[in-house]
């Protein structure tokens, strides 16, 4: 194969959870453009139709779904539907996720189960779902993020848990399905891009995180849909149970 080929997705059909906005949209975006089919999910059924047509204006198809991923029954609809529709998944990203900032001492069980509920156990739903039904193998991308690694001045308990342990899954579904299966299962740690996290964050936060950064800006959002296509696809073919970093340098200024 080419260069070229190992990036390319033709043929393959991708799940984007998580695909209402921000990275989510630029995932799919990005998959889309490399030639997949792109399966959209999230729980804003709306803002889904505005992906779908973002997805279709690159030429491939777009079946918007809308899902809650704390749910293992919405999951299995949702890779179901994709199998019905487009014939086969291929690639999922997990992406869909939620970043709060609550104190621990003021942080009720309530909040800090739903923090993990969202971007620790539906990744896990995602996962099993998806490992049933890529009977040709596949890659499974896991969003974590930099706070999985490293601390940031926030109190986020909740977020920087379900982080690592979205790692430590990475790593366990690697070496459960990679030979098994013909699955590999990565994880990527963004640091600091646009999104709807960022934006609640208070005045001057952003501007002092992204000044820690080696490359002194924040990201742009095709630079991570661009690592996601990598590893979604053949060039990335002998690397499995990663975690790769694309934070601008962050994690080790």
């Amino acid at each position: 194969m080419s260069i070229t080929d190992l990036f390319a997705l033709d043929g393959k059909v991708a799940v984007v959870t998580g695909a209402s906005s921000g990275l989510g949209v630029a995932c799919a975006i990005g998959l889309a453009e490399a030639g997949a089919d792109v399966v959209i999910a999230a729980r804003r059924a709306e803002a889904l139709q505005e992906t779908a047509k973002l997805v279709e204006a690159t030429g491939r198809r777009a079946l918007a779904v809308p899902t809650d991923v704390t749910d293992p029954e919405a999951c299995k609809a949702l890779i179901a539907a994709a199998v019905a529709e487009l014939g086969r998944v291929d690639v999922l990203v997990n992406n869909a996720g939620i970043g709060t900032a609550v104190p621990a001492l003021k942080e009720t069980p309530e909040q800090f189960r739903s923090v993990i509920d969202l971007n620790l156990n539906g990744c896990y739903w995602m996962a099993q779902e998806f490992a049933r039904a890529a009977t040709d193998g596949g890659s499974i991308v896991n969003i974590s993020s930099v706070l999985g690694l490293t601390t940031a001045g926030l109190p986020q308990a909740a977020y920087a848990s379900s982080k690592a342990g979205l790692l430590g899954l990475t790593r366990d579904l690697a070496q459960q399905w990679s030979s098994r299966k013909n699955i590999r299962v990565n994880a990527i740690c963004p640091g600091f891009f646009p999104s709807e996290m960022t934006e609640q964050y208070q005045d001057g936060y952003l501007d002092q995180a992204i000044g820690r950064t080696l490359v002194g800006r924040g990201g742009k959002p095709e630079e991570l849909a661009a690592t996601v296509v990598f590893l979604a696809g053949a060039g990335s073919g002998y690397i499995t149970g990663a975690t790769v970093v694309v934070d601008g340098g962050l994690t080790i200024s």
